[in-house]
């Protein structure tokens, strides 16, 4: 089971294996306070990506293509995720204000859709 959660938030028996995956550190966020288990920067968008989208819900059907095909090109980025998550549960973590339209959203779909593919 994959799960997503801010970085804000505390952390929960239930997260299982905790991983970043945003290719900058949270503002305002210690490292040595963030319980984690991986920063995974490389599954993140690249700068251009991320830059271009910018947070803007209108781009993001165009978002998540072009994230989904960063992704199908560098598939060690994110087959730490799908392997501990066939272990257990994994959270990944975003600090993004919305919720509903980022990067970890997106990440979330294309890796349960990879999951039922293999």
């Amino acid at each position: 089971m994959i799960r997503i959660r801010r970085v804000y938030d505390p952390p929960a028996k239930a997260d299982g294996i905790r991983f970043l995956v945003e290719r900058l550190w949270p503002r305002g966020v210690k490292k040595a306070k963030l319980e984690l288990d991986g920063w995974l920067k490389e599954v993140a968008p690249s700068t251009a990506l991320r830059k271009w989208f910018s947070h803007d819900a209108a781009r993001w059907k165009e978002f998540q293509r072009r994230y989904w095909a960063e992704l199908d090109q560098h598939p060690q980025a994110w087959q730490p995720i799908l392997d501990a998550a066939n272990k257990g549960g994994v959270t990944l973590l975003f600090s993004s204000h919305d919720a509903v339209h980022n990067n970890v959203v997106a990440l979330k779909t294309y890796l349960e859709t990879s999951q039922r593919k293999s």
